[in-house]
């Protein structure tokens, strides 16, 4: 990710905050030349309650907009930090690329070698998309964790094969294609003791009546296969796995019917009808889910204890896009 401080244009008078999470693979040997910017304010935050003093003091800075490198969980540690500090009135976020997964930035629209001259031009000329995190409740333990993608079941499992392809140098869409296409193998060859195909227990139930979603007979009737929620509008590799549904969207596999998992490229691709819902696949858009889960569930990449949830969605976020 070069940066020559020649072609930069002036930063806003407000200035930008750049978070860098030092983590992240591709931050390395930019920060000296970010900071050399005008206007530019940076904090490399070491641990996550760092994070907190460190958007306080943008605040008090009166940044006007704060920009993230990093990947979806820097992403969403930012915005979980910031819930209570910012609640409505967040001010303008990017996102530089630069994790291992970056699903939030392929729905917003940055190429990789996006960086901070970019995102100031972009602020000044008023390229802004608005998205609304999922806010993730604790009911047993308090607390919540802000995110754009939420996941149980097999995707739980599908993660932890990403990092086994993250370890083998396979990031971002081919990562996630490697993993899908090793799911639907093991979905269609495994038995039902199969870690891909088995589920864990989830009681779901949504809208502000908490009706409790309907499930077909196939399979263990406490347990699901998948559940996956989330508010992003475009996916990795073009993916529509929620159809063409808006909003905070809901996307639930009863059980692996190996018919099903056959026709896992047509459902991600978009494919809908009465038949899915007839084999235990179930989509829906909703204010509220709440999430009685016997494991663990994935939120932005990383894993995050069983219990009881509420997911709802969050302040409207608005985000500087080339």
């Amino acid at each position: 990710m070069a940066l020559t401080l020649a072609s930069c244009e002036p930063a806003p008078a407000a200035g930008v905050g750049v978070l860098f999470n030092p983590r992240s693979h591709r931050n390395a040997k930019v920060r000296d030349a970010i900071a050399a910017l005008p206007g530019v304010h940076i904090a490399t935050p070491s641990s996550r309650a760092d994070l907190r003093p460190t958007l306080e003091d943008f605040l008090a800075k009166g940044v006007e907009c704060i920009a993230i490198s990093g990947g979806d969980g820097t992403v969403r540690d930012v915005l979980t930090a910031g819930l209570s500090l910012f609640g409505d009135n967040w001010p303008a976020l990017a996102v530089i690329p630069a994790g291992k997964t970056n699903a939030l930035n392929v729905d917003l629209g940055a190429p990789k070698d996006w960086d901070v001259a970019g995102v100031i031009g972009a602020l000044r000329r008023g390229n802004r998309v608005t998205r609304r995190p999922l806010i993730v409740r604790d009911l047993e333990g308090g607390g919540e964790l802000a995110g754009f993608v939420f996941g149980a079941g097999v995707f739980t499992t599908a993660i932890a094969a990403g990092q086994d392809a993250h370890r083998l140098g396979a990031f971002d869409s081919l990562a996630v294609g490697a993993t899908a296409v090793w799911g639907i193998v093991q979905g269609l060859l495994g038995s039902d003791r199969n870690r891909w195909r088995r589920g864990v227990p989830m009681t779901i139930r949504t809208g502000p009546g908490r009706d409790e979603l309907p499930r077909t007979r196939w399979g263990e009737p406490d347990r699901r296969m998948l559940m996956l929620a989330a508010t992003l509008e475009r996916f990795p590799m073009g993916a529509k796995p929620f159809g063409e549904l808006e909003g905070m969207k809901m996307a639930v596999l009863d059980h692996p019917r190996r018919r099903v998992m056959a026709a896992i490229p047509a459902i991600a691709g978009g494919w809908d009808g009465d038949w899915l819902r007839k084999n235990g696949v179930h989509r829906c858009a909703t204010d509220r889910i709440e999430i009685d889960l016997g494991g663990r569930f994935i939120l932005d990449g990383e894993a995050f204890p069983e219990g009881r949830y509420a997911i709802v969605p969050g302040p409207e976020l608005s985000f500087v896009v080339p």
